[in-house]
């Protein structure tokens, strides 16, 4: 409409411009405009005519049509009129014809009766012709003529059944003439459905005599549809129909695959501790055989509509899903549960299995469903982790016992490669938790770390059991000391243990605890840490005691007149004490330093309460100075040897004997008013000193009076203490006997 706007527009522009080419054309716009206006209404007007004459035609055209159509409604209905004279004269026309009807009924059956006549006279011998067929394998051609005795049988009854459906006597006359067909079509399926039951075997042999089969079952199933599409125009269907011939197929493959499921377990727990594992292996193997043979050679047996490969899949996928099922509600073990479960969670999709790359893309493992439920998993973990508990602290109490058997032998523990005794506990103990979490790693990781959990968990337990038990030994070793024969030695293994222990707890953390889990475990990895160091410390105490146990009389014999007067016992003791560390040097670091740091110790304080025992009293300045050298060189004796013992360890060996040559000084003194500033030397270096060790001193010198004592006593008292800061405190741990009754009496 637009365009044709614009097209007129133009035009018009055109005229104007050609009208007033000229400047005097100007004083004829007025004229050519009424000229253009008397146009414009002469076309107006033509217009108007032509549209009423339009119009007009239109109108005398509908009366023309309408007058048509009234007279040929008039014809019709007279037509209608005749019809209807015409049928009220021939009902009773209609009538009369019964009999002829029925003639025709009657010719029909007679037709039909006459047309199978010789199937009728000849059922007996097709009979015997289909059972021999049928006995000879050849089933297409049993079927073949089943189906002719069958479609003779249906077209009688049916036309029994068309003259009269009410006559059962007739009916009935002819099934029983037709009753041995019955038991034909009864063998021939049971001939059916053993090779069917056989499929995935006779795919393999025999392929034809299964695509024999397909095509009957395929048959019977037309036969069975054309009787239903019977059925709905005239009520009429033969016995025995519809067979349903291919519904039975597939609930025949579904219950030959269930058997076949279910057949898979050859043992028992009671006859093999491995019957779940030989079970569901043998299940993976046949399944999965299974289904390569019905994807390579069956899908080709049966029509594509058959979708029998899928069929197959769901129902092994069903049957499996009922037996595990079935597994999950009986009684299993710890072991059993992880086997069923790694079986269904990992082993049933994965590449030995459902995830097989010649199953593909047929299986798709992502849509498979759960052979079990979560819920069902969940309640075999939770049983599993029961289960685990219980077997855990059986076998930690077993190893214990185990060990402690070990422990009273009369031959020296086992040693390890760098020569540190050691029991087979901790190697028990990890090696039960490394096959657990191997197991529980078989799962899931969640499973994993529960386990691990747990494992540190009785753990920590046991550690505790561990410390209770050592210092048992300890203390039965103690009420006699001839037994056990190997003590010393293994009670050295119970030492190392404890840093095995610690070794293999940070080697199964770093190996089976995710990083972010360890903040989890921090706590009860301290505390475990924490107890080997109780028990690591209360056996070196231990084996310490029985050193100091051995020293006892030479002990006894420091600072007397026996020890004036030449005694060996510091040889003794330093020869004990290195005998000794021949045996503990088989003990491990840092224990080891430990040790050495803690005999050097004891050592020196029983040498020092010797002193303070006050066993000895100079006399004069010559037995101070011969006392004071003597314990001068029996210091050095003592750093010698602890410096020895404590090769390469690291250890500082040079304090603790100063403390005894400081004291030597004291007693050396010759210059008593000088014996305050030494003493008060001797309290600033060792400020844990205490009056009564001073006044014992004092004592053994022999030459200061009670006064004097007092007086030195008192003044250090006054006296500022700086101690220094990297002193560890040892007097502290003597103590000075007081004077008894009996003494003060004497």
């Amino acid at each position: 409409m637009e365009e044709t706007d614009r097209e007129a527009v133009a035009t018009a522009v055109q005229r104007v411009a050609g009208m007033l080419q000229r400047p005097d054309q100007l004083d004829k716009v007025e004229q050519y405009r009424r000229r253009e206006a008397r146009k414009k209404a002469s076309v107006e007007a033509r217009l108007k005519v032509q549209t009423i004459q339009s119009q007009l035609d239109g109108v005398r055209t509908g009366l023309s049509q309408l007058h048509n159509a009234l007279n040929d409604v008039k014809d019709i209905q007279q037509s209608l009129i005749d019809v209807n004279k015409d049928w009220r004269q021939s009902i009773n026309t209609i009538e009369n014809l019964k009999d002829v009807k029925d003639a025709v009924v009657q010719h029909s059956q007679l037709a039909a009766a006459v047309e199978n006549l010789k199937n009728i006279f000849s059922v007996p011998e097709i009979v015997r012709e289909t059972q021999d067929l049928i006995e000879r394998g050849e089933l297409l051609q049993a079927h073949r003529k089943l189906m002719d005795l069958e479609c003779s049988r249906d077209n009688l009854m049916y036309e029994q059944y068309r003259m009269d459906s009410k006559n059962t006597h007739d009916m009935n006359l002819i099934h029983t003439y037709f009753g041995d067909m019955q038991k034909l079509s009864e063998e021939l399926a049971k001939q059916l459905w053993m090779v069917v039951q056989r499929s995935l075997v006779t795919v393999r042999r025999d392929p034809t005599l299964l695509v024999s089969v397909v095509r009957i079952i395929e048959r019977e199933e037309k036969i069975d549809r054309r009787m239903l599409d019977r059925k709905k125009q005239t009520g009429f269907i033969p016995p025995g129909r519809p067979k349903k011939w291919k519904e039975k197929m597939f609930n025949i493959l579904e219950r030959t695959v269930s058997t076949r499921i279910e057949g898979t377990q050859a043992d028992t727990r009671e006859s093999d501790k491995m019957w779940l594992v030989r079970h569901l292996e043998i299940i993976r193997k046949y399944v999965l055989d299974d289904l390569l043979v019905a994807k390579t050679l069956l899908d080709q047996c049966f029509p594509p509509h058959y979708d029998i490969f899928n069929k197959l899949l769901n129902m092994y996928h069903q049957a499996l899903s009922t037996r595990m099922q079935e597994l999950a509600a009986e009684d299993l073990e710890a072991n059993e549960i992880v086997s069923l479960l790694s079986w269904v969670l990992n082993t049933y999709k994965s590449t030995e299995m459902m995830g097989n790359s010649e199953l593909s893309p047929e299986v798709d493992v992502n849509s498979l469903n759960p052979l079990i439920s979560q819920n069902v998993v969940d309640q075999l973990l939770s049983k599993y982790m029961s289960t685990l508990t219980s077997n855990i602290i059986g076998w930690l109490r077993k190893a214990l016992e185990t060990d402690k058997k070990d422990w009273i032998k009369e031959t020296e523990p086992e040693a390890d490669q760098d020569g540190y005794y050691q029991t087979t506990l901790p190697a028990i103990v990890f090696q039960m938790f490394e096959q657990n979490l191997q197991v529980a790693a078989q799962i899931n990781e969640d499973l994993k770390t529960k386990v691990l959990l747990l494992c540190l968990q009785q753990m920590n337990s046991f550690l505790t059991r561990y410390k209770d038990e050592a210092q048992l030994y300890k203390e039965e070793h103690l009420k006699n000391r001839q037994y056990p024969q190997c003590y010393v030695q293994y009670m050295i293994a119970v030492i190392n243990n404890c840093q095995t222990f610690k070794e293999s707890i940070i080697s199964l953390k770093r190996k089976y605890l995710k990083i972010e889990m360890e903040d989890t475990l921090s706590s009860s990895h301290t505390s475990m840490d924490a107890t080997l160091d109780i028990i690591a410390k209360e056996g070196c105490s231990s084996l310490l005691d029985e050193v100091f146990m051995d020293l006892e009389p030479h002990l006894n014999e420091l600072m007397t007149k026996k020890w004036l007067m030449g005694s060996n016992a510091v040889g003794t003791i330093c020869v004990t004490v290195e005998d000794y560390f021949n045996d503990f040097a088989k003990i491990k670091k840092p224990y080891k330093k430990t040790m050495t740091i803690e005999a050097h110790r004891r050592v020196v304080v029983e040498y020092i309460r010797a002193i303070m025992l006050k066993r000895i009293s100079f006399k004069n300045a010559e037995e101070r100075k011969e006392g004071a050298e003597r314990m001068i060189k029996e210091a050095e004796q003592f750093r010698f040897l602890f410096k020895k013992l404590a090769a390469g360890s690291g250890e500082d060996t040079e304090g603790l004997c100063d403390i005894i040559e400081a004291i030597a000084e004291v007693i050396k003194l010759t210059d008593p008013s000088l014996l305050y500033l030494e003493v008060s030397t001797l309290v600033s270096k060792y400020p844990d000193i205490r009056d009564d060790h001073i006044a014992a001193l004092l004592t053994v010198r022999g030459d200061a009076s009670r006064d004097m004592k007092q007086t030195i006593i008192e003044t250090l008292d006054q006296g500022p203490s700086q101690p220094n800061p990297n002193y560890v405190p040892i007097f502290k741990e003597i103590t000075v006997p007081t004077l008894t009754v009996p003494k003060l009496l004497k």
